[in-house]
């Protein structure tokens, strides 16, 4: 991951990672660069006026997708009296350009070598993310008269990036110069282009809808607006709640990533650096916390996500019929099969939440076209979850890796190597079931019996589905409770014995339903208890177990949409003061982090660091990251669809003030929801 100094711009899966000063060097192990479609297509890209190289005054992130730099020559001193200064600007819109505008402040003219080192790896994000540059395939430069072109193929898989200026340069097979002469107060400039292609068979262009020129920088500006007047308006007395909201929605309007297949169409990449790409489990979950705010990104994931369900048994891929895909990748290691994402279907969370995304957005949206569209793959869905996913015939959700050189070996959301284990820190046999799979399985059910028998006509299966939940819920309450601890184990190793941690996980269970509700108050008690509440957020695993760690990435961090989904679960259970606490732990993190919450923070107390720790090589942004305070939001405020209305009941936080949300769109059109939250007390007194 890139330190956090690092300057970060994107629009899809197109992105860049620089220096405060805009240069790029990186190594084959570092995630700088320019990137896109899991390529990286400048590897280096380094400013030097008469050799030296520049060092920053400031740098501004004027939107998601461009920046600027404000630059003098030498190294940095506690005293500046530069004669020049350099702005570079620049801009990512399926492509790169930057401009590059140069000021002679002296009283004299000055002659400038203006040189800009330029190179391309072309290392694919698997090899960045591993440590371990190997290409197979041949690099080639070529100095143009015009452009300069670097390039890499290994048989019909092809990449080229393409440098072009607006003003003459010399291109050589390293980079770009300019001899300039520059009178007292003259300023120069130029604009350099930065193409990349994907090329097949034949030299055809694979890639569509690239966005280079400045017209189209224009187009982003108001693609963005046009995003942002769309979603409901926030107002609130909280200090910092309305600038984490518009962060959240302009974090998403960056996230949106186009596949090749939907015509421009978008849907929610999961996150940046690594996984800048399709994501079922990620994107699905995303969608259903943002439903209230952007509903059009959840008909594309869905439409989507069915058009790549599984359709056959592919070991290499873990492909089962009607299993919905984990992940997609467009570089080569994807293409050559070192790696099976094209697409991997390894996780066994996305097809449950395919079936429960889909109800949730018809309850939202009443768009029964889409349900009808999408009837024979919810179908599938649900077929594998009772034939394919039933590895030890119990009727429970089970995973163990087909893939047993490059699939994941835990194929649920905590997909570390040591995120489930026993009480004594051991780690169970494959195959595994984790209990919150088993609560969206449940959920499932229950859903698509509604969609069943409201929609497509089908009663029996309707009923049918009931009884299955029923039996499922029965098990699940019989087999998972851990009695001597008052919680639900995390998983079952394939002999039944209870993987009996208590973590996170508890809180998903909430959501989904499968909560026996004489147990519901214990559970609700462990989540906002001292050993999984932080006072910042619900830690992975509860302090006190045998792996737990502050800052083990699933075994003790705080991740904000865990936490958001456990919030949704209390409140669904009548728990809505523990909600709202929960709530106000994780908006008063995202302060710390400029209203950008990133994927998980250390576990330490609240009182113990006075500011939430962040993980070290945690995505940011990230899409569900970037949901969870949208799902606070609706939690808070008690917002659920009811008989094709909006029901409001909402619980604020102490001290939280008044919060207006206007024009949620719906069903119903549009409507306003307003809460005030409850005076502290304490303060008052004091």
């Amino acid at each position: 991951m890139a330190p956090s100094h690092t300057v970060r711009i994107l629009d899809g899966n197109t992105f860049v990672v620089s220096e405060a000063t805009g240069d790029i060097e990186a190594t084959p192990t570092e995630p700088t660069g320019l990137f896109s479609i899991d390529t990286r297509f400048l590897s280096k890209w380094v400013l030097t006026i008469n050799g030296e190289r520049l060092n920053a005054l400031s740098y501004d992130d004027l939107q998601y997708y461009e920046s600027r730099f404000f630059l003098v020559p030498g190294l940095a001193t506690h005293y500046v009296d530069a004669k020049l200064s350099i702005i570079r600007e620049r801009a990512v819109g399926g492509s790169f350009r930057e401009s590059i505008t140069i000021l002679n402040h002296d009283e004299k003219a000055v002659d400038l070598e203006i040189r800009m080192d330029a190179a391309a790896d072309f290392a694919d994000l698997f090899e960045v993310k591993d440590e371990i540059l190997n290409k197979k395939g041949e690099s080639y430069a070529e100095a143009e008269p015009d452009q300069l072109r670097l390039g890499y193929r290994r048989g019909n898989f092809r990449r080229e990036t393409l440098i072009s200026s607006s003003e003459p340069a010399s291109y050589d097979r390293n980079g770009f110069s300019y001899r300039v002469h520059l009178e007292p107060n003259e300023q120069w400039d130029t604009d350099i282009h930065v193409r990349t292609h994907a090329l097949g068979p034949g030299g055809r262009d694979l890639r569509i809808g690239l966005r280079v020129h400045g017209t189209e920088r224009l187009a982003l500006q108001h693609d963005l607006e046009e995003w942002i007047a769309k979603a409901p308006k926030v107002n609130s007395e909280h200090g910092e709640l309305c600038s984490t909201y518009r962060r959240c929605l302009v974090d998403l309007a960056a996230l949106r990533f186009a596949p090749l297949s939907l015509g421009g169409q978008t849907l929610p990449a999961a996150g940046l650096p690594w996984f800048m790409t399709m994501f079922g489990r990620d994107s699905i979950l995303t969608c259903l916390q943002t439903l209230p705010f952007t509903p059009q990104l959840s008909a594309t994931t869905l439409r989507i996500l069915g058009a790549l369900q599984g359709t056959r048994f592919d070991d290499f891929r873990e492909e089962d019929p009607g299993r919905i895909l984990h992940e997609m990748r467009y570089g080569e290691s994807a293409a050559f099969e070192e790696q099976p994402h094209s697409p991997y279907y390894g996780s066994v969370d996305a097809t449950p939440l395919f079936v429960i995304l889909l109800d949730e957005y018809e309850r939202w949206s009443g768009d029964v076209a889409l349900v009808k569209e999408l009837e024979q793959e919810c179908r599938r869905a649900l077929h594998w979850i009772d034939d394919c996913a039933d590895l030890v015939g119990n009727g429970y959700i089970w995973y163990e890796r087909r893939n047993t050189d490059t699939g994941l070996e835990n194929q649920c959301w905590k997909d570390s190597w040591d995120s489930i284990s026993y009480a004594d820190g051991s780690l169970p046999p494959f195959p595994r079931a984790t209990c919150e799979v088993q609560g969206y399985a449940y959920d499932a059910k229950i859903r698509a019996a509604r969609l069943a028998r409201d929609f497509w006509d089908d009663p029996a299966y309707a009923e049918q589905l009931e009884r299955e939940a029923a039996q499922l819920k029965e098990r699940f309450n019989r087999d998972w409770w851990v009695a001597d601890g008052g919680y639900y184990a995390l998983a079952l190793d394939p002999d039944g014995r209870q993987c009996d941690v208590l973590s996170s996980n508890i809180g998903h269970l909430l959501w989904s339903g499968i909560v026996a509700d004489d147990r519901a108050e214990q559970v609700a008690a462990h989540l906002v208890g001292d050993r999984l509440f932080s006072g910042w957020g619900v830690r992975t695993l509860a302090e006190g177990e045998v792996r737990y760690n502050p800052i083990g990435y699933h075994n003790g961090t705080v991740w904000p949409f865990d936490t958001s989904f456990c919030a949704w679960g209390l409140r669904r259970y009548g728990f809505a003061e523990e909600a709202a606490t929960i709530a106000s732990g994780i908006l008063d993190a995202a302060r710390y982090f400029d209203g950008r919450l990133p994927e998980a923070f250390g576990g330490y107390r609240r009182e113990q660091t006075k500011f939430p720790v962040e993980y070290p090589t945690a995505c940011s942004p990230q899409a569900w990251s970037t949901g969870a305070p949208l799902l606070l939001l609706r939690t808070m405020l008690g917002l659920e669809p009811h008989e094709g209305h909006l029901a409001v009941e909402p619980r604020l936080p102490v001290g939280m003030g008044r919060i207006e949300v206007l024009d949620i769109p719906g069903r119903w059109g549009r409507v306003d929801a307003f809460a005030r939250g409850r005076l502290d007390l304490h303060k008052l007194a004091s």
